[in-house]
């Protein structure tokens, strides 16, 4: 009778010879984190400046309304002071949007150059990861048919 080959040995030793690259796995991680950090670096300063906006604001509205609560001599300047303000408040609140507007420009044009930069560094890592892997791969194989 022939003796059949035993092919769960010649498979386990098939798959013992293919190594695992730890490193690609610790680049992938470190490229992510890195990312990550910058991401957030991003928004916390758009919520920064937002913020600033938003005090700023917040003061100069206060501000007008304190100057249009004082008391008037005439009833008619109690319309005019409220007129003032009314136009005051707009010519605000077109600057605060505007800058609004700025901040939310920077966070895209900042989140879009990292996510680019990202992905050539990514897509570097991958090709240098596939190209050791496939040396390897190639070397373990012809290990494992030399037996």
């Amino acid at each position: 009778m022939a003796k059949t080959q035993d092919f769960t040995a010649v498979f386990q030793d098939m798959m013992g010879a293919f190594p695992v690259d730890n490193k690609a796995f610790e680049d992938a991680f470190k490229t992510q984190a890195s990312l990550n950090e910058k991401l957030s670096g991003v928004a916390l300063q758009a919520a920064e400046k937002s913020t600033e906006i938003s005090t700023k604001w917040t003061k100069d509205t206060l501000s007008k309304m304190a100057e249009m609560s004082k008391a008037r001599k005439d009833p008619a300047d109690y319309a005019k002071a409220m007129t003032d303000f009314a136009s005051a408040s707009a010519e605000v609140a077109a600057e605060n949007m505007a800058a609004f507007a700025e901040v939310a420009k920077k966070v895209q044009t900042d989140t879009v150059e990292l996510m680019m930069a990202a992905g050539k560094d990514v897509s570097e890592e991958a090709t240098a990861a596939m190209k050791k892997a496939t040396d390897d791969v190639t070397s373990a194989a012809k290990k494992t048919a030399a037996k």
